[in-house]
């Protein structure tokens, strides 16, 4: 097994507040891994929005909203913990280029893809199939499995890279 070795660019921005100088490495946002982090943190808040609201002022009859309970747990649980990652990776100067090096992110990342994927397609097949029960609420369900959809892609790619970043290609 041969190691490739990495060139790693860590842009700094210095913050002084009450006399704590703090480091941060602003320019990780600036990179493609980090795009697409703010990316899915973004879609995924909107996710985690949508579903949580309509769960809550639905005023429809629907049996047993389990698969809206499933895609929820999802949207939260990957909310959480890529806020975890963007804010290391953000805060701390060596976090980004010391954690592409390790299996982690790919299996974070293809996790997130595979329970995405199964979350949003959970949903839009319920949504569909008792679209009469849904009423006025089918298009906002419809639209939350839709962008868990994209979410699930903006994991896969998130996972390619990781994956190419881990193997050192």
């Amino acid at each position: 097994m041969s190691k490739m070795s990495h060139t790693v660019t860590i842009t700094r921005t210095t913050a002084v507040s009450s006399g704590t100088v703090m480091y941060m490495n602003s320019g990780y946002l600036g990179t493609t891994p980090g795009l697409l982090k703010l990316a899915q943190l973004l879609l995924g808040a909107a996710c985690v929005g949508v579903v949580a609201y309509y769960m809550d002022h639905g005023g429809y009859y629907h049996v047993a909203p389990k698969a809206e309970l499933f895609y929820l747990l999802v949207a939260v649980a990957f909310l959480i913990g890529t806020f975890c990652l963007v804010t290391a990776c953000v805060v701390s100067l060596s976090t980004a280029s010391i954690i592409s090096k390790t299996v982690y992110e790919v299996i974070y990342h293809g996790l997130a893809f595979i329970l995405y994927l199964a979350a949003g397609l959970t949903l839009i097949i319920e949504v569909n199939h008792y679209k009469n029960s849904y009423g006025r609420n089918y298009e906002p369900y419809l639209a939350a499995s839709i962008m868990g959809l994209i979410m699930a892609g903006l994991y896969l790619l998130s996972t390619f890279l990781a994956n190419r970043s881990y193997r050192g290609i």
